[in-house]
């Protein structure tokens, strides 16, 4: 036997899916507490440039705590790396202006 032990004190994870729901977004922002980060989703449909005003539909928000946010945002961080590293950059505002800043 291998020096390998498996901790079968662990319960097996299901996850059921039945009462999800499906929403797009295409607007995303943040907000928190020192209790909860909450996530607003929505879509915005600004379709011409230069409008003086814009108005996102809110459609969804998810409170988190902090500690679920943490571990979301390592989530997300290794999906994009995977998808950048298949499909090229995503070049975001905050990005560009990052970029600008240090140039």
């Amino acid at each position: 036997m291998s020096g390998t032990t498996v901790n079968t004190n662990v319960p097996r994870l299901k996850w059921d899916d039945a009462s999800m729901k499906s929403s797009y977004a295409n607007v995303c922002n943040v907000a928190s507490t020192r209790e909860e980060v909450v996530l607003l989703f929505g879509m915005h449909q600004a379709w011409q440039s230069g409008q003086k005003e814009v108005t996102v539909q809110l459609t969804d928000r998810i409170v988190l705590s902090p500690f679920a946010a943490k571990r979301l945002s390592a989530l997300l961080s290794n999906v994009l790396k995977t998808y950048e590293s298949r499909f090229g950059a995503l070049n975001t505002e905050a990005s560009k202006a990052k970029e600008a800043k240090e140039a």
